[in-house]
Parts: structure tokens; C-alpha cells; sequence
């Protein structure tokens, strides 16, 4: 099928967009609507390589924030007639293991796992209303972060928990996973199910994957996006009793721990800033113990997941910090050259941008780095729904 899809990432705060041609993979137009809410909202409009378009003024909701982006393409280009609009939406439960084309019945489920995701997914359904008002009788379809984890076996997900709570492991960054896998089976030349893969997609927020064959079997974030690694705002992995301590010593109700723990956890807790490019350009005692712990969980996880997996072909690294930082690379792997992974100090910090190993030539697990490609992999499960 020819045409465009427009993709759709509805945060609390922002609209990330672009114009993804699904014959050619180009992408005729891209921007971003922050600051939604706030008094000094910006909109950034590109389109190839002209200066961008940019408007600065308040953006009161998302609805004025899409009527902008409206406006955008239509004063500075390219005509917007989408074959389809695709919705990125964090938590599916469940109830949805694979993209699905959006009705009232997909809109009522969604809404009833706002639980799950209480920051995430109403903000992902106040695009989604939105796009259907403002694009009538075009598709739209909503691809899940949770979906790609449905292949979770019971063992992966099951908390040792009372089985009365319903919860479980569900995963994310699943969109982000599906696409990496494929692109570092590609670049291999090798087939996906034959593979064993540990994905690792670090970013502000930060995930490890393990993944055989194409399927996931464990991932490090579990319920909800807090769990696993350090992040840039969130703790990651600490003892469930935690919240009872902080009940306890300092009157913290549950609410507040949560939100201690996802906004005020992490690198920011460590070094006092969220950025792993600032954290890295220091050299305070506070800096360093925060590039130890962060490095030292992927080296855990890494190490682990090889245990599960038996056989390990590649590690990829994804993701802001994953793509572009090489000391990170090499520290979150040191040390484990008896499992045969290392990283090539020279490849390791080449500079090179796309899809390139980082390992030794002889290695015998690869070490990757592939950019991931969320908006492009959207647009893929978008038309595959469509079609």
C-alpha cells in the first residue's frame, strides 16, 4: 500500500510527530509541541533540510497543541493526507498483544488500563480523541510498548506475590525491541530465530531485554516502567520494603514513594542531574558513584540474562545513551571477557553513527550498537493493521 502514515507519541506534556512515507521509509516532515500547559509553549516544525518552522506561544491542552501541528502543514509544508494515523500507547495488559485498528470498544479498554499507566496512557487517549476528531474516516491504530513482551513465559512474569493482587510483569520499550532485533538480524545476515539477543536500550529511560529467536523471554522493567535499571528520574530495582521504611520514618504515603521513586530516583538522586552527557563530563565523587551504579546494574542484568538465555550472538546497545555514549558501552561490559564479550576500544569509540559492531573481529558474542527507530517500526504495524 502507497501513502503516508502520521505517527503519533502523545506525552503528559508534548506531541512528537512525523510523516512517515511507507514505500520509501523517508520522512517528509517531523516536529515536537512542547511545554503543553505551560505559558511558554513551543512548536518545532522540519521538514528536510529547510530551516524549521517554529511558533512559540501557549498550547493550553493537546487539542491546541494538534491544531498546531495542523497549522504547521499547512503553512509550511507537506500536504497532510494521511492512509493512516499510528498511536504509540505504553501499556496494553492483556488485553492487547499486537497493534489494532482503534473503535470505541479499543478506546473503553485502553482507559481502563489508565491504572497501569496513570501518567501514560490517558495522555495517549487524549491524542488518540483528538486525531479522530481532527482526521475523520482514517485509520487509526493504536501499537503498544507492553506488546512485544506478550511472549513472556509464566516464569518471566509472575511476581512471588499473593495471586489474589493480579499483578504481573508486563515490559516496555517493546516497540523499541521489535525493531532493533530485526535491523541487528539484518546486519548479521543472519536469520532472526536463530538468534539470542540481550537488548539493551538505555536512555532517559532504560531497559535490558532478553530476546531468542525474535521473542522476548525477560525484560528488566516489569509492571510499570520503574523497575530495572537506573534511568535518568527513576530508581530502578530497590527492596520492595522500602515503602513501608519511608511510611514509617519519614510519613511518606505510598503515592509519594511512587513518585519520589520516578522522579527524583536515579541519576538525578546520584549526581543531581538527569543528563548522562553532564553526569559524564564531571569528576566529583557524587558523578562517579553514579556512572558505577548505573554501569554496574547493565553488567548485572547482562549477566544474568545470559545465564537464561544458555547462548548469547550479539548484545545490542540502543537509545540515546546506548547510541552515543562509548564509555557507557564499555564500562556496563567490562569484565566480562570469559563470556566471551568485550568491546573494541578503537571501534568502541569511532564516532560512527548507524548500525556498527563495536566488538573485536573475533569476538564470539557481537557487540552492536543500532539506532533504534520507534516512529518507522509505528508506521510498519500501522500499515501491517491496515492492510
Amino acid at each position: 500500500m502507497a501513502g503516508r502514515i502520521l505517527v503519533l507519541n502523545t506525552g503528559s506534556s508534548s506531541i512528537k510527530y512525523e510523516l512517515v512515507d511507507v514505500e520509501t521509509r523517508e520522512r517528509p516532515a517531523r516536529g515536537l509541541v512542547e511545554r503543553i500547559g505551560e505559558r511558554n509553549g513551543r512548536l518545532t516544525h522540519r521538514t528536510g533540510d529547510r530551516p524549521p518552522y517554529v511558533r512559540e506561544r501557549p498550547f493550553p491542552g493537546h487539542g491546541e497543541g494538534l491544531d498546531a501541528m495542523m497549522e504547521a502543514f499547512a503553512v509550511a509544508g507537506p500536504g497532510l493526507s494521511p492512509v493512516a494515523v499510528g498511536h504509540r500507547v505504553v501499556h496494553g495488559g492483556t488485553r492487547f498483544t499486537e497493534a489494532v485498528l482503534i473503535d470505541d470498544e479499543v478506546i473503553a479498554e485502553i482507559e481502563k488500563l489508565a491504572p497501569l499507566a496513570p501518567l501514560h496512557n490517558p495522555v495517549n487517549l487524549a491524542g488518540i480523541r483528538i486525531a479522530r476528531k481532527a482526521f475523520p474516516g482514517v485509520p487509526q491504530v493504536a501499537v503498544f510498548d507492553t506488546a512485544f513482551h506478550c511472549t513472556l513465559p509464566p516464569e518471566a512474569y509472575t511476581y512471588a506475590v499473593p495471586h489474589e493482587w493480579g499483578v504481573r510483569r508486563f515490559g516496555f520499550h517493546g516497540t523499541s525491541c521489535a525493531y532493533v532485533s530485526r535491523r541487528a538480524a539484518a546486519f548479521l545476515g543472519r536469520d532472526l530465530a536463530e538468534l539470542n539477543q540481550i537488548v539493551l536500550h538505555l536512555g532517559n529511560g532504560a531497559s535490558a531485554t532478553a530476546i531468542s529467536g525474535g521473542r522476548s523471554v525477560d525484560t528488566s522493567m516489569g509492571m510499570t516502567p520503574l523497575e530495572g535499571l537506573v534511568m535518568g528520574t527513576r530508581s530502578g530495582d530497590v527492596d520492595p520494603a522500602l515503602a513501608g521504611y519511608l511510611a514509617r520514618v519519614n510519613g511518606m504515603d505510598a503515592e509519594q514513594v511512587e513518585h519520589a521513586l520516578t522522579h527524583r530516583g536515579g541519576l538525578l538522586a546520584l549526581a543531581g542531574s538527569l543528563d548522562m552527557r553532564e553526569v559524564r563530563g564531571r569528576d566529583d565523587a557524587a558523578a562517579r558513584l553514579a556512572l558505577e551504579v548505573y554501569t554496574r546494574r547493565v553488567r548485572k542484568y547482562v549477566g544474568a540474562y545470559y545465564a537464561l538465555l544458555g547462548r548469547v550472538d550479539a548484545i545490542v546497545f540502543t537509545g540515546g545513551v546506548g547510541e552515543h555514549d562509548a564509555a557507557t558501552r564499555a564500562a556496563s561490559l567490562a569484565g566480562l571477557e570469559r563470556l566471551g564479550i568485550a568491546v573494541d576500544p578503537v571501534l568502541n569509540q569511532a564516532g560512527s553513527i548507524g548500525e556498527r559492531a563495536v566488538s573485536p573481529p573475533d569476538a564470539e558474542v557481537l557487540v552492536l550498537v543500532i539506532p533504534t527507530d520507534e516512529e518507522w517500526e509505528i508506521a510498519r504495524q500501522s500499515l501491517t493493521v491496515i492492510s
